[in-house]
C-alpha cells in the first residue's frame, strides 16, 4: 500500500525561513545595478575602440584618464568590468553575487582612500586631493552587502 503523504511542517518552515533574494536588494542598490551592467557590457566596445586609436573619457574612483590604453586606462576598464560581471550575478541571484559585492566595495573603497591620501603622502606627484563622492555610496553598499550576505546564501532560489 503506497502511502501519499505531504510533510506540512517541512514545507510550512521553508516558506517562512526563506526569503527571495531579489527582496533582499534595496531599489537604490538595483538602480546602480543596471547602470554597471550597462557599463560593463559596453567595455569590451571601449577596449577595442582604445586599440584602434580612438581616445575617449574614463573616470572611476577618482581615477580619470583620455586614454583608454594605458596603465589608468586599462585599469579603469577592468574596474567597470568587474563592476559589470558584480552586477549580472546580483541580478541573476547567485549564491555567490554578494561575496562578489562585497570584494567590489572592499576594493572600490581601497581605490578611493588611496586616490584622496595619494597627494598628502607625494607632494610631488602633481595631483590634488579630492573627496571622492563614490565613499557616499560605496560604505552603505558594504554595510548591506554584509547585512544580507547570510540571508542571501541561504536563501532558495525561487
Amino acid at each position: 500500500m503506497e502511502q501519499n503523504q505531504t510533510d506540512l511542517l517541512t514545507e510550512s518552515v521553508l516558506q517562512i525561513s526563506t526569503k527571495k533574494r531579489k527582496t533582499l536588494i534595496p531599489w537604490w542598490v538595483r538602480f546602480f545595478i543596471w547602470i554597471f551592467l550597462f557599463f560593463g557590457t559596453i567595455v569590451p566596445f571601449g577596449l577595442i575602440f582604445g586599440i584602434l586609436g580612438y581616445k575617449f573619457q574614463l573616470s572611476i574612483y577618482g581615477l580619470q584618464t583620455n586614454e583608454p590604453i594605458s596603465l589608468i586606462g586599462i585599469s579603469i576598464i577592468v574596474i567597470f568590468l568587474f563592476k559589470g560581471i558584480t552586477s549580472y550575478s546580483l541580478l541573476k541571484q547567485k549564491v555567490w553575487a554578494v561575496t562578489l559585492g562585497i570584494i567590489d566595495a572592499i576594493i572600490g573603497i581601497s581605490i578611493c582612500s588611496f586616490i584622496m591620501i595619494y597627494p598628502f603622502i607625494s607632494p610631488d606627484s602633481g595631483l590634488n586631493s579630492t573627496f571622492s563622492i563614490e565613499l557616499l555610496l560605496l560604505i552603505p553598499y558594504l554595510l548591506k552587502m554584509v547585512k544580507i550576505k547570510t540571508d542571501w546564501e541561504q536563501a532558495i532560489d525561487i
